[in-house]
This record gives C-alpha cells, sequence and structure tokens, in this order.
C-alpha cells in the first residue's frame, strides 16, 4: 500500500448523486488506538452510507528516528507500515459493514498526527468532513481535538463534525 493509493471497489452512490459531483464525499477518520475512535468510526460510515459518501481511514505512523543504523530504521520503518496497513485492514472491514458494502480509502502517512493530517486535508479534495469523537476523560477531549480548536479550526478548508465519545452505538444509530 502507498500512500494516498485508495483501495477503490465498485462504487454503490447513486446514479443521481454521481451526477450532482464528479467525487464523493469522504469523511475522513483518524485512525488511533483511543476507545472513542470506535464512535467516530461508526458515525463517519452510517454518515456516509445515507449521504452516498465514502469513508477515509488515516492511520499515522511515527518516523523511525534511527538513523544511525539505516537498516534497523528501514526494519522499524516497515515493521511499523505493516502494523498500520493490518489495523487499516480491520477497520476497513468494520467501515465496509456499516456502509452496506463500500470499501474505505485507506491512507498511511508518516511523522506527526497532527501536520500529516493537515497536510492530507489540504492535498485530497475529495476530502470534505473530518469526524473526531472527543475523550470523556477529565483532560479533556483529546490532544488533535484540543490542537484544532486552538489554532487551526478557522483555517481549515472543511468542516469537522466532533461526535461525544461516550455515546452508544444505538445513540450514533439514531444521530445519523
Amino acid at each position: 500500500m502507498t500512500d494516498q493509493t485508495p483501495n477503490e471497489t465498485a462504487s454503490t452512490v447513486p446514479t443521481s448523486r454521481r451526477a450532482e459531483t464528479s467525487q464523493p464525499n469522504v469523511f475522513l477518520v483518524v485512525v488511533d488506538n483511543t476507545p472513542e475512535m470506535q464512535v467516530a468510526l461508526r458515525f463517519a460510515s452510517l454518515r456516509a452510507k445515507r449521504t452516498g459518501g465514502r469513508v477515509g481511514l488515516l492511520r499515522v505512523v511515527r518516523k523511525a528516528d534511527f538513523q544511525h543504523w539505516a537498516a534497523i530504521g528501514n526494519l522499524m520503518r516497515e515493521e511499523a507500515r505493516d502494523e498500520a496497513e493490518q489495523l487499516l485492514q480491520e477497520h476497513a472491514a468494520t467501515v465496509t459493514e456499516l456502509t452496506g458494502g463500500e470499501m474505505p480509502i485507506l491512507y498511511i502517512k508518516e511523522g506527526d498526527t497532527k501536520s500529516a493530517l493537515l497536510q492530507l486535508i489540504d492535498e485530497d479534495s475529495q476530502i470534505r468532513i473530518l469526524v473526531l469523537a472527543a475523550a470523556t476523560g477529565k483532560r479533556g477531549p483529546g490532544p488533535l481535538i484540543t490542537f484544532l480548536m486552538k489554532k487551526i479550526i478557522g483555517k481549515l478548508r472543511i468542516p469537522v463534525t466532533i461526535v461525544p465519545g461516550g455515546l452508544t452505538n444505538d445513540q450514533i444509530d439514531t444521530l445519523t
């Protein structure tokens, strides 16, 4: 898998919707290891299904900072990428089930999550909505949401949907 290479399948977007826009709206979800990510994933999948859109899944892996031994750095990078691909495939199965068969677009980027996310949004015009779920703990909504709200939100070219991270599946189903 290469950066920003979508896994394409036959589109299930109704022809009337396709006539309106040449590309379906992509609801982007940042895949991390937080429990609230599952809430964002479900919300984005059901919204995409309802609106004829698609889901995009972004996984950011840290750059291997092992410059002294290039072979070890390359091995670390390859292992991180393999883990990212496996994780994305697991979540892609969930998206495919929730959307009724639509395979999500998978993105893997290297670097800092905040920078990689902003770069991807700037590069890919299909991405029309960023869906995040807020953490439910006392420490706030999460570092990515905090960063976006404090410094970036007014500069983004797309809307951000923040879903409460404590919603149940039934509550999400009702909202979408």
